[in-house]
């Protein structure tokens, strides 16, 4: 029986002004009409991780669309984070294709939470017989508000699909826990992945953005839901994180990712 597997889908990455990312003193929004004034102009980074085990295959978030310009246009954030550092390679249904995976392969597509960046492709999987799943609070939000869009949650994305949900931690497979973290959304989560020979890795995606934002101290960011779940989380995770002296990936860290082995040459086991 085939030990798990972990595999880094680098998808790219959007441009934007670091301070959406990072709260610090002195900074201001900045649009992609602005970038070439003085400003921390960042590669905010976007992946998403497959994970082959003996019991099944689970795909965790879905990152951006191909027509990302056009489908993010009602929320006009299209013009803070344009996706536009991404070869025709890196998008996810390329980086699926480059390691053999069909969307049929999957048995879990498990979202972190519902922002465009994050489930942007979760239509791919519709009828393919995948589980598609979000906790719970996240889906009350998601689908809970009026109009088409609330912030970097886009109806466009999700409506019409069917989640699964959970609450609190969840082991969706042996060694593979989904792990309750609110803050930057009120349904938001992590994933801590153990393995045999890497040992274990904890995916944060948006609980906590980059190495900067974890610290400590922790520096939130411009995008919070609950600032006080969200300091909340960043500690339950350093907690489990120093229980099992895992890897912490971080959801949007360029540096770190750049640093990892990604898919399709590497993965960890």
């Amino acid at each position: 029986m085939a030990p798990t597997k972990v595999h880094v889908l680098d998808c790219g990455a959007m441009s934007c002004d670091l301070s959406w990312l990072l709260l610090k003193p002195g900074r201001t929004m900045r649009s992609r009409a602005d970038r070439d004034r003085p400003v921390e102009w960042y590669p905010c980074t976007t992946h998403a991780v497959l994970v082959e085990t003996p019991e099944g295959t689970l795909l965790w978030d879905t990152s951006c669309p191909r027509d990302w310009e056009t489908r993010w246009e009602p929320t006009g954030l299209q013009e803070f984070f344009p996706y536009d550092q991404v070869s025709d390679d890196q998008y996810l249904d390329a980086q699926l294709g480059r390691l053999g995976v069909s969307p049929e392969r999957l048995d879990y597509v498990v979202l972190s939470h519902l922002h465009f960046d994050h489930a942007g492709n979760v239509n791919m999987f519709a009828g393919t017989g995948a589980r598609l799943v979000c906790h719970a609070e996240e889906q009350k939000w998601a689908f809970g508000y009026e109009g088409a869009f609330n912030g970097a949650h886009l109806k466009a994305d999700y409506e019409g699909l069917d989640f699964e949900t959970v609450s609190g931690d969840t082991e969706i497979l042996p060694g593979v826990t989904l792990i309750e973290a609110p803050g930057h959304t009120p349904g938001t989560m992590a994933m801590k992945v153990d393995l045999p020979e890497t040992g274990s890795m904890i995916f944060t995606s948006d609980a906590v953005y980059m190495g900067d934002s974890y610290g400590p101290p922790a520096i939130p960011a411009a995008i919070v839901n609950d600032l006080s779940a969200w300091y909340g989380s960043v500690e339950k995770i350093r907690g489990l994180a120093e229980q099992s002296n895992a890897q912490v990936v971080f959801g949007h860290d360029a540096e770190q990712l750049r640093s990892m082995r990604r898919a399709p040459d590497g993965y960890y086991s």
